[in-house]
Parts: structure tokens; C-alpha cells; sequence
């Protein structure tokens, strides 16, 4: 995932939960000096964010008078690809483990995390959960393995102001791709504005092209027998491609800059210049506070347009339980869980606080959609408690929260998906820059080169 659009959907959050600072070894060790229980847990931030630390003190002194006998101590430990798998399968890890989506499904199936299901639900609110969220923690026999944090789903951003201007209704954003070509021509030939914008480097062409691939129905990777490989040459990721490819090449609308990351397309549509882009509501506040969008009104969000795969790409921070906790660690750290993460995100009065402490500062975004973390009562009781201190136009995230039930939310590849994104940027760039791409060619090398290195990788 982008690190814009991780720091896009942690700043969309309003209940935002209390982090942790301080210090952690991984010397094992199951109690403290008075015959406490030591839990060690993931999610510290750097020593440098000292409200970071004042949070941490307050919510572990918290924690421990509601706990006692267990003393917490906060990693700073951030997950890196690199060397997460080799300190999970040595026991190298704290007792809560922090990872992005795409890591859930790989640790059930390779066994290397524990289920929380028993011990979460004598929670009371847990049955209010939205299952779309818990949908990619959970095991086929219906077993939960985390707590979600900041989860996000993609859709498709707007802007209202070149909608109009194109005769196009603003409140009926395109549902389905063949609707975002045609009018994406139609704000290209009206305004002479990039009509629709498709990242291309720093692997975030890779990661738009999972999207449009999900929204066609397809799946760039695959597992069986615990090995994962690379499917990039179905027929769905094949179609997406050949929409960009008949959208450069044929209407002209996407536009003159072609090779551009995420701040750069965020810029442009800020000022104008874009009609459309694949994003999270969460854009929005980089769009208004980093880059300056002076006409917030123009900014309007619709659920993924789809072609058949009735599918988003969703993702966040997830909260495990390592296999290597025992049962009494493993039992506090679900306590810790559930504290930390489930029931902040549940509090109409935390979120009231964030809130009002963000309204404030005028040039904040206030009450920006995220993706609700429990069921649609619960938020619009937590929207309720937030709306005194709402400072952006709801009505235009309106078509986002209405359609995003209907969509099956699903994380990004599950293995080495960073890998499998830089070698699908220089695709994306081809058919965007080379009138004679050969769609079918470029994937099949893709595929081959991806597989080589996923092969190398899980020896």
C-alpha cells in the first residue's frame, strides 16, 4: 500500500485510538519483577511523537488498573517484508503483532498466528461488527484472527465542478467502467481536463492495476499447497489494461502527464486539472490540507466502479496474535485487543473528542467517511455524536457510503505484493506510453518474472 494512502485512511479515522511509546527486548520473559505477566505488543510510534507517549502512558495505566497482574510494554517494531516471515517462524515476535492486510490470510493458512474468536466474543458489542471488515481475518471455518485498525476500501473520486461543466449529473457518479470511459471522454473534450488519471510508478501503477483487476473480477495471485503464485494473465486484468489502452489511445482522456504517483495526481485534481482517479475518501485531506484544493465542493466519491467483479480493494492495520504466545500471553493480548483497538473505535465519546479537538483548526476535514468498523447503527450513532464538529459537504460522499455495502472487500495480494507492483508499473507505463502495446505479451513476462521471484522467495 501507497504510504499516502495509508497516511490518507489513518488521518480519515475519527475515533482514532491511543498509540504506544516506550520500550521493548524480546528476551522471553513471562513476568515482570513483582510476578507480572510482561505483554509485549506492536504499535509503538517513534520516541519523536511525544503526544504519542503521553497517550501511551495514560492508556497502559488504564489498561493496567482494569488488568492487574499484566504489565504492557510497547515495540516500536514496524512490519518489513523482508524480515517479518524469518522472526515470525523463529518466535521472534512480540505478543501482538501489527501487519497491513495482506498479511491475514497468508498467516491462517501457514498457521503462524492464533485464532481470538472465543475470548473476543464475551465482548458485548462484538456481534456488531461489519462483517466486511472482519471478512479477510477470518478462517473458512468462521474463526477471527484479529482487530482491524483504520481499514479502508477504494473507490472512485471526482470532481463535481468538471462534471457539470461536461453536462454530466454529479450525483450519479459512473457505477461501471464502460460509464468512467465515456465520461472521462466527455470531461476530456468539454474542458480539455484529463478526463481520468491511472497512477504508473513507484509501484502504485501495479497497485491501481489490482483494483481494476478486482473490479473485473480477477485475482493476480494464487495459493495451493501453502506455495503462493502470480496470475496475471486472466482475462479480467487483460480487460482492464485494454480499457486504458482504448482510453489513451483512442478517446485521448487521460490526459497529457501519463507517468505520475499518487501526490502527483492528487496535485492536479486539487487544482483542477482531474476528473477522476481511483481513491478512499481519506484523499480528500490531502487533497484540502497538503495540496491547497480551494473548492473542497468540487470534491465528490462514488463506490469502485465495476465490470463484473462487484469487488473493492480494501486494506489497513490489522492486530494479530502470534502462534509463539502462550496461552497466558495469548489470552492478555486479546484483552489488550480488544482495550486498544475494538473499544476506542466503538466510543460515540471518543469520537466526539477527536472531533472536536480537529474542528478547531479551520483548515482540518472534519467528518470524512471512513470504512465503518462495526454495524450500520453503531455509526450512525458515532456520525451523530461527530456532527456538531462536521466541517466538510457529507452530501458529496453520499453515493461512496450508499454503494459500498454492495461490494465484496478484498486486501491487496497476499504475498510479496510490493514485489509483484514493481514489476507491473513498467506494464502500465507501456500500454499508457506505446501506442503498440502487446497486452498479452507484457503480462505473460510479468507473470513469468514475478513467479521467479516468488519461487525464490518461498524455497
Amino acid at each position: 500500500m501507497p504510504r499516502n494512502s495509508r497516511c490518507a485512511a489513518i488521518l480519515g479515522c475519527i475515533a482514532l485510538t491511543a498509540t504506544l511509546a516506550g520500550c521493548s527486548s524480546l528476551t522471553p520473559s513471562s513476568a515482570g519483577g513483582d510476578g507480572d505477566l510482561v505483554l509485549r505488543v506492536q504499535g509503538m510510534p517513534p520516541a519523536t511523537d511525544k503526544p504519542g507517549v503521553a497517550l501511551f502512558k495514560k492508556q497502559v495505566a488504564d489498561f493496567e488498573k482494569a488488568n492487574p497482574g499484566i504489565k504492557v510494554k510497547g515495540s516500536t517494531t514496524v512490519f518489513d517484508p523482508l524480515t517479518f516471515s524469518a522472526k515470525l517462524s523463529g518466535g521472534n515476535v512480540e505478543d501482538v503483532i501489527k501487519v497491513p492486510l495482506t498479511e491475514p490470510q497468508r498467516l491462517i493458512q501457514q498457521k503462524q498466528v492464533q485464532p481470538i474468536t472465543g475470548q473476543l466474543k464475551e465482548w458485548k458489542h462484538f456481534k456488531e461488527f461489519n462483517p466486511q471488515v472482519l471478512q479477510p481475518l477470518t478462517d473458512s471455518a468462521g474463526d477471527v484472527y484479529g482487530v482491524p485498525q483504520n481499514p479502508y476500501a477504494q473507490g472512485l473520486v471526482y470532481n463535481r465542478e468538471l462534471f457539470e461543466k461536461a453536462g454530466l449529473d454529479p450525483d450519479r457518479p459512473p457505477t461501471t467502467w464502460a460509464e468512467v470511459r465515456t465520461a472521462a471522454k466527455r470531461i476530456s473534450d468539454s474542458t480539455g481536463k484529463a478526463g481520468f488519471v491511472h497512477e504508473s510508478k513507484d509501484n502504485q501503477g501495479g497497485w491501481q492495476l489490482t483494483m481494476l483487476s478486482y473490479a473485473f473480477g480477477g485475482e493476480l495471485e494464487k495459493e495451493q499447497g501453502g506455495t503462493y503464485t502470480a496470475t496475471l494473465t486472466g482475462e479480467p486484468t487483460k480487460k482492464g489494461l485494454r480499457l486504458l489502452k482504448d482510453m489513451r489511445w483512442k478517446d485521448d482522456s487521460l490526459g497529457k502527464t501519463l507517468l505520475n504517483n499518487q501526490n502527483d495526481v492528487i496535485k492536479q485534481f486539487a487544482a483542477g486539472q482531474v476528473g477522476m482517479f481511483m481513491g478512499s475518501p481519506g484523499t480528500y485531506r490531502l487533497a484540502k490540507m497538503q495540496f491547497g484544493m480551494e473548492n473542497t465542493d468540487a470534491f465528490g466519491v462514488a463506490p469502485m466502479p465495476q465490470s463484473g467483479g462487484d469487488a473493492t480493494l480494501t486494506g489497513g492495520d490489522i492486530y494479530m496474535v502470534p502462534k509463539s504466545a502462550d496461552k497466558k500471553h495469548a489470552a492478555a493480548a486479546v484483552e489488550w485487543l480488544t482495550f486498544a483497538y475494538a473499544k476506542p473505535q466503538y466510543s460515540t465519546d471518543i469520537a466526539a473528542e477527536q472531533a472536536k479537538a480537529l474542528s478547531a483548526d479551520p483548515k482540518s476535514a472534519v467528518g470524512v467517511p471512513t470504512l465503518p468498523v462495526f454495524d450500520k447503527k453503531r455509526q450512525t450513532e458515532i456520525d451523530a455524536a461527530v456532527k456538531p464538529y462536521v466541517n466538510v459537504k457529507l452530501q458529496n460522499f453520499k453515493p461512496y457510503i450508499d454503494g459500498l455495502s454492495t461490494l465484496k472487500l478484498k486486501p491487496e495480494p497476499p504475498y510479496q505484493a510490493q514485489k509483484l507492483y514493481t514489476v507491473l508499473d513498467p506494464v502500465v507505463q507501456a500500454v499508457l506510453t506505446k501506442r503498440d502495446a502487446d497486452i498479452d505479451s507484457l503480462l505473460a513476462s510479468a507473470e513469468k518474472d514475478v513467479n521467479a521471484k516468488l519461487a525464490a522467495d518461498q524455497k
